[in-house]
């Protein structure tokens, strides 16, 4: 007997941070995907012609390098790029790695083809970590501009960001757009968080279905729990190296301060 989904209850079987499952939705269910770009990028239904995404995946097929692009990039209305991507590890080094990702598209230019007909490129990192300790804030744009004026020196060339950790920073204008209803969805962690969010919007309600049909295919199942597997080898490793980095920075100072000592000990 199927069940009905207002009952579901419990503990997500796969977390929404997990980026495999973050690119089955995407990939899945496309309404989703013109739902989430027009939050994010504040635009109206009408404002989206066309998605095409294109580095997708066989959703549940055995691992390979390919599985693991696990961005979702996305050509919107045949002339802009959009890349998507969902990071929970902080390596400490997004703001670069978003910069050479926005460097890397941006420079596909054809030979021949007028600089001024390159593609517009906006990156769009949702994080589950504080981007900038000192500058909190739920979803920030960054664009370049001028320092004195802030003239924006070309809509070209767009980051933005999403913090999953902070959502009670959401603007009223956040709010207006419902990028809060969506960090909600990435953040949750049990079914009773998901019907809550269904109960208020129609297009989390559609959501929660393509998760719950995902979530149910044992081979999409195995694809997430072994991505689990590897982000938590990598955080163990990030923890490892952090450890022995404060090390290596205490043995400097103490040798240091025996140099010190030393240099005084002689004079």
């Amino acid at each position: 007997m199927k069940k009905n989904m207002s009952t579901l209850s419990g503990k997500l079987t796969i977390p929404m941070t997990n980026d495999y499952l973050f690119k089955a939705l995407l990939q899945e269910n496309e309404h989703v995907l013109k739902g989430l770009l027009c939050s994010l990028l504040h635009l109206r239904d009408e404002d989206i012609k066309s998605t095409e995404i294109t580095n997708s995946i066989i959703l549940g097929e055995s691992f390979t390098d390919k599985t693991f692009m696990l961005d979702v990039r996305i050509i919107l209305n045949s002339n802009r790029i959009i890349n998507l991507e969902m990071q929970v590890i902080n390596y400490n080094n997004w703001p670069e790695r978003s910069l050479s990702y926005l460097g890397r598209e941006f420079s596909k230019i054809q030979k021949g083809q007028d600089y001024f007909n390159v593609s517009p490129v906006h990156q769009i990192g949702i994080l589950n970590f504080p981007l900038f300790e000192d500058y909190p804030s739920f979803y920030s744009t960054y664009m370049m501009q001028d320092t004195k004026t802030h003239h924006i020196y070309s809509d070209k060339f767009v980051l933005s960001v999403l913090n999953l950790t902070q959502i009670e920073l959401a603007t009223d204008e956040d709010k207006y757009y419902k990028i809060d209803y969506w960090a909600r969805l990435f953040s949750a962690k049990t079914w009773e968080d998901l019907n809550m969010l269904a109960k208020e919007n129609p297009l989390m309600a559609e959501a929660k279905e393509t998760i719950k049909k995902l979530t149910d295919d044992e081979a999409i199942r195995d694809a997430c729990y072994r991505r689990d597997l590897q982000l938590a080898y990598e955080a163990s490793i990030e923890k490892r190296l952090a450890v022995q980095e404060q090390q290596l920075a205490e043995k400097d100072a103490e040798i240091a301060e025996l140099k010190r000592q030393l240099a005084e000990a002689k004079q």
